[in-house]
């Protein structure tokens, strides 16, 4: 009796222990993040960013959602801030399997992806991105801003009539009424579309009355912008107007320390400069420019410092747990070294014909396998998505009146749905064109399955020089890729896919993940997956998975070159 009194006192001590170092973490994690938003606040953003990534680790070993995703949408914002935009995307394709559906961090990501599109110029996805947030915002002066923000992309694109469309409501709006820096961003704005957009007058007086706003509300950093919107206006007006607006905005963003506006007034400056002899602006800009470009990359490779840095002790740390267990299974290996050496040598001669003939039959049947495979799914897929479309044609055609104009133009419309999906069954499922379009065939494939509730972002690495690589690995990259994205289709309920290509050494490396509710390793069997598995061992490639229930599938493809 007493001894199992004791055991048990043992167990529950074990557990309480055990707890109470979970709570250890958990609290030093919270912490680090905690330093991460106050070093944020101080501008010192190089510490921000190394204790969001402390924090972050800590927290994929406890397994909490949230505070990965803040932190990871925290460490994307400080790479903006530096414009290493392509970086951040890569932390917000990080966070997204962790944001799951909180409605504030999907606006957070979605808002600094559009940020990113729109720098990188990539204009169309900022617009996507920008109104994916419209269709979630509910408050009114929230979706004001994502207006605005979306009205500032079509003006990069010279789209200025479809920008006023999007401000020009506001103009007898009491919304901003209150909210008077924000009130004078929109006049600004419209007043710059409308001048563009040759509606001179009317564009005038609101950037002018934008400025007025700005000057009583003493909103010196908002003034930079209409400094450089008037300086604009009068260049080809009136030079030396022109030129006092952008000295006024060059002044204030100096004040500010606004780098990006200090240079945008900068150049403006240098190229409407009309004075005789050395253009000083020009001189200015260069090595302002020169500071800037050198500060920020300091600052790009000390975030990959950080994160170098980081993952090494974490491999450190692992290696130094193992090397005890190493080393006694070396010295064990080594008293039974001249058994094995002797035995192997007499299994690998008698072996070696035995291997050889088993690789040989085992590429067969798996070829065979993945043939098989292949027909059983275009069999089951013509049974559900045709033979039934077809049999409800033939029925209506055979049971309704088809003089009735109404029944007849139903009927033309079930055979041009059928004629679509046949055509689309085609093209799937059709010779795959391996010469100089391979790579555009392929890119066209993926994005045919984005819609308005998918985004497909393809994301480029190293080239990828696709003439060298053989044209059966080319037909396996395809198909393989062709089913990892009808099973996100069906099954995986995913809002956002990434596909990256890129070339290490000498082979081709293609991610995937998306987050959707993910897979079991029974389900992905199940789906088909397996089929794909051995398309790409028949290429001497390797395929892996990454998955886990709500947590957004992942997989990777190697092949070699």
């Amino acid at each position: 009796m007493l001894s199992i009194i004791s055991c048990q006192k043992s167990i529950e001590t074990s557990i309480d222990t055990s707890k109470k170092q979970e709570s250890q973490k958990k609290l030093l994690a919270q912490k680090y993040s905690e330093l991460g938003d106050s070093f944020s606040r101080d501008n010192r953003l190089d510490s921000a960013f190394y204790y969001y990534l402390k924090s972050t680790e800590l927290f994929k070993k406890e397994g909490n959602s949230k505070y990965i995703a803040y932190n990871l949408v925290g460490m994307a914002h400080i790479q903006q801030t530096y414009g290493d935009y392509y970086s951040s995307e890569e932390t917000l394709t990080e966070a997204l399997p962790y944001i799951n559906n909180d409605l504030q961090y999907q606006v957070a990501a979605n808002n600094l992806f559009g940020i990113s599109a729109k720098e990188l110029k990539n204009y169309d996805d900022a617009v996507r991105y920008f109104t994916t947030i419209l269709k979630t915002v509910k408050d009114s002066v929230s979706r004001v801003a994502v207006l605005n923000n979306i009205a500032a992309v079509y003006m990069e694109q010279k789209k200025y009539r479809k920008a006023i469309v999007l401000l020009e409501p506001f103009l007898k709006s009491d919304i901003l009424d209150t909210l008077q820096n924000k009130k004078a961003r929109i006049i600004d704005n419209l007043g710059f579309a409308y001048y563009k957009d040759n509606q001179i007058p009317k564009g005038l007086a609101l950037m002018n009355q934008a400025l007025a706003i700005r000057t009583r509300i003493n909103d010196s950093y908002g003034s930079i912008e209409s400094y450089l919107h008037l300086a604009d206006y009068y260049q080809n007006k009136n030079y030396q107007k022109s030129k006092v607006y952008a000295l006024h905005a060059y002044y204030e963003a100096t004040k500010q320390q606004s780098i990006d506006e200090r240079l945008g007034a900068l150049a403006f400056l240098m190229s409407h400069n009309q004075e005789k002899g050395i253009n000083t602006y020009a001189i200015l800009f260069i090595n302002l420019n020169d500071s800037i470009k050198k500060v920020r990359n300091n600052a790009k490779n000390q975030f990959t410092k950080i994160r170098y840095d980081s993952r090494k002790a974490i491999l450190e740390s692992i290696k130094y747990k193992g090397q005890r267990a190493e080393t006694l299974l070396q010295l064990e290996t080594q008293k039974n070294q001249k058994y094995l050496l002797f035995f192997g040598f007499v299994v690998l001669l008698g072996g070696i014909v035995f291997i050889i003939n088993y690789y040989k039959s085992k590429g067969k049947q798996e070829r065979l396998e993945a043939s098989y495979s292949t027909e059983t799914r275009i069999s089951k897929e013509l049974h559900d998505e045709l033979a039934n479309d077809v049999f409800y044609a033939m029925t209506f055609a055979g049971t309704q009146d088809l003089q009735n104009p109404i029944k007849k133009e139903t009927l033309l419309d079930n055979l041009d749905k059928i004629y679509v999906r046949t055509r689309n069954f085609s093209k799937a499922n059709s010779p795959i064109e391996t010469g100089e379009r391979f790579e555009q065939n392929l890119k066209q494939m993926l994005n045919n399955y984005k819609s308005s509730s998918t985004e497909v972002i393809i994301k480029n690495g190293n080239p990828i020089d696709w003439s060298k690589v053989q044209t059966e690995k080319k037909i396996a990259i395809q198909r393989v890729l062709q089913e990892l994205m009808v099973n996100m289709k069906k099954y995986s309920q995913a809002s956002f896919v990434v596909i990256g290509f890129d070339m290490e050494q000498n082979s081709l490396k293609i991610d995937y993940s998306d987050n959707g509710v993910g897979f079991s390793e029974k389900l992905i069997l199940k789906n088909g997956l397996q089929n794909a598995e051995n398309r790409i061992e028949t290429v001497n490639g390797i395929l892996t998975f990454d998955s886990q229930t709500n947590k957004g599938f992942k997989a990777k493809i190697l092949v070699p070159k």
